[in-house]
This record gives structure tokens, C-alpha cells and sequence, in this order.
């Protein structure tokens, strides 16, 4: 089970790279448009961490970014250094993400079910009505 610490360094390594996205001029990146840096899982030793990028524009926008993010490695693993503090930054693994675009299926379907209801509710109100009168 993962300490405090590297609890605490996975949200701060996740909010330095999210801050960092638009700093990068890499265009496989595109400036950051899109990108959101999903999750961040630190080794319990803080030798590693792992990453997941997801992007609203799909997979394929999400692989290229993150070819982009591993050539930024070592700008990246300073600046981590620099604002935690670290005598040796983990290293970092980057991982294409596809939570963003499936949460957008699912409330896309959820809208289509949620219509549906609303009808069937009204039709069942107008049957109680018409057994009242």
C-alpha cells in the first residue's frame, strides 16, 4: 500500500505536469489543448511514477502527446525537482489514456436513456389521470 508521501508526491507531480502542458512548445503536444493529465501513480521508494495523459480528441491525439511529453522528460524531471525539492526526481513513464473520451460515450448515452423516461413518466401520469376521472 502506497505511504502518505507518495500520495503526496503523485498529486504534486500530477499538478506540476498539468501546469506544465501549455509551457511545452513540442506541436505534437498542440499547446495543451485538450490534455489533461488523468492520474499519477508514485512508487512507494519514489524511484518511479507513472502517468496517464487522456485528450477530448481521442487516442490518437493522446499517443502523440505523450511522444511529445517523453522527449520533455528532462525538462519535465527538473522542474519536478526544483519545486518539490527532490535530490533525485522518479523517473517518469508516460501512458496514453482513453477514461476522457469514454466518460463522454457514457454521458452521451446517458442523455439518449434519460429522454426515454421523461416520456414514459408522462405517459403513466396521463394513464393515472384518465383512471381517476
Amino acid at each position: 500500500m502506497a505511504g502518505f508521501k507518495s500520495l503526496r508526491m503523485s498529486e504534486d507531480i500530477k499538478r506540476i505536469i498539468s501546469a506544465k502542458l501549455c509551457d511545452l512548445k513540442d506541436p505534437r503536444l498542440h499547446g495543451g489543448e485538450g490534455l489533461t493529465v488523468v492520474r499519477c501513480d508514485v512508487a512507494g521508494d519514489g524511484s518511479y511514477a507513472k502517468i496517464y495523459i487522456s485528450s477530448l480528441y481521442g487516442m490518437d491525439r493522446a499517443k502523440e502527446a505523450v511522444k511529445g511529453l517523453e522527449s520533455a522528460t528532462g525538462f519535465l524531471k527538473r522542474e519536478i525537482s526544483n519545486v518539490l525539492r527532490l535530490k533525485k526526481c522518479p523517473d517518469l513513464k508516460f501512458v496514453a489514456d482513453d477514461s476522457i473520451e469514454h466518460s463522454a460515450q457514457i454521458n452521451k448515452l446517458l442523455k439518449e436513456v434519460v429522454p426515454a423516461e421523461t416520456e414514459c413518466e408522462d405517459i403513466s401520469e396521463d394513464m393515472d389521470i384518465d383512471e381517476e376521472e
